[in-house]
């Protein structure tokens, strides 16, 4: 067995009050020079919610679900919880862990697609928590594989989306007017692309993104019509991100009613499967914008949750921890698509583009 001593469960971080909006974004955007006016056009959605986000409750509950699983197969790993913008740090949570003696640090990041955010970024946080403990000659924090085809992650989307459809054809809905809409967050098309520029323009985030889509409308609803769709840009509008929008898609499939009206859309189902947990992004882009937008379009209107706590998913996380404890050979690893499984330490998605501009990156989670 590998010798891991601890589980690092790794996540974005969010506001827990509505002091802590500003100074919550003012981390997100360190260095890229983004006025507090300019910052204020995201607060809202935050402060809508009482300037809570979700994702840390999210977190502790899935915190939680990961000790009793593990106690459950008598795994004695402790799990510690750790942020990339909002406390708990990484950096003071490394050092609660090396003052308990775990040094040997096993990283589940609340990522489950290459980009640079999501994988190079949460590699760079490690170290630079390592760094500043003083720690990078005597401890070590290693990165469980992308998740994104894992059976354990996707298995709840197919679940929920099924429920969707069927709760859409129950109200009187045929399943040809149905579209399944699978939402994920955008970002800027030379940070897609170098995520694996072997996949294509779109990189590897892309190609994850519809090999798992795929998957999920034949298991779910085979025969109705999806598409891959993107929500959530921010950042300089000069700058082209991954298109086409939700909103745009939706008025789109509304207009095209319109001219064809006995292959008219009447209902859209959306699956935010970019997230694992229903947090800003899923509660304010999709729960108000997207559905705001089918209801001027006089759609239905489904939003399937996110894998969260669902014990499938959990399980699955566990699953992927004791695949690295026992370096499980890659022939043995369960995934649903063909490009997995994903590599422990796949080169892509690590560096951002040289010539991306700095001011690109999202604001909200």
């Amino acid at each position: 067995m590998t010798a891991f001593d601890a589980l690092l469960l790794s996540s974005f971080g969010g506001p827990e009050g509505q002091d802590d909006v500003l100074p919550f974004l003012r981390n997100v955007t360190a260095g890229r020079g983004i006025p507090d006016e300019r910052l204020e056009e995201v607060a809202h959605h935050y402060r809508h919610f009482g300037g809570i986000s979700p994702i840390n409750a999210q977190n502790r509950e899935l915190k939680a679900a990961l000790e009793a699983e593990l106690a459950k197969r008598g795994i004695a790993l402790p799990v510690y919880w750790g942020n990339r913008n909002w406390a708990p740090y990484f950096t003071d949570v490394v050092a609660d862990a090396a003052a308990a003696g775990h040094t040997r640090l096993l990283a589940l990041v609340t990522s489950a697609y290459t980009s640079y955010s999501g994988v190079g970024q949460y590699r760079e946080d490690f170290e630079k928590a390592l760094a500043e403990n003083g720690l990078t000659q005597t401890a070590s924090i290693d990165r469980i594989r992308e998740f994104f085809d894992h059976p354990g992650f996707v298995a709840p989307l197919v679940e929920g989306t099924q429920a969707a459809v069927k709760r859409l054809t129950d109200a009187g809905h045929n399943p040809a007017g149905i579209r399944i809409l699978f939402s994920t967050h955008s970002i800027p098309n030379v940070a897609a692309k170098a995520s694996g520029p072997e996949f294509g323009e779109g990189g590897a985030y892309v190609a994850q993104h519809e090999a798992v889509a795929a998957v999920i409308a034949n298991e779910a609803a085979p025969g109705v019509a999806w598409q891959l769709v993107y929500q959530s840009r921010s950042g300089d509008p000069r700058v082209p991100w991954l298109e086409p929008d939700i909103n745009d898609v939706i008025a789109d499939l509304r207009d095209e009613g319109l001219r064809d009206p006995d292959n008219a859309a009447t209902a859209v189902v959306v699956v935010p499967f970019g997230f694992v947990s229903d947090h800003m992004e899923v509660l304010w882009d999709l729960d108000n914008e997207a559905k705001a937008s089918a209801e001027e379009a006089g759609f239905g209107f489904e939003r399937v949750a996110t894998s969260g706590v669902h014990p499938a998913f959990v399980a699955g996380l566990v699953d992927l921890v004791e695949e690295r404890l026992n370096d499980v050979p890659r022939e043995q690893r369960p995934h649903v698509t063909p490009l997995g499984p994903w590599p422990d330490h796949a080169p892509v998605g690590t560096y951002l583009a040289p010539d991306l501009p700095a001011a690109t990156a999202g604001a909200t989670a």
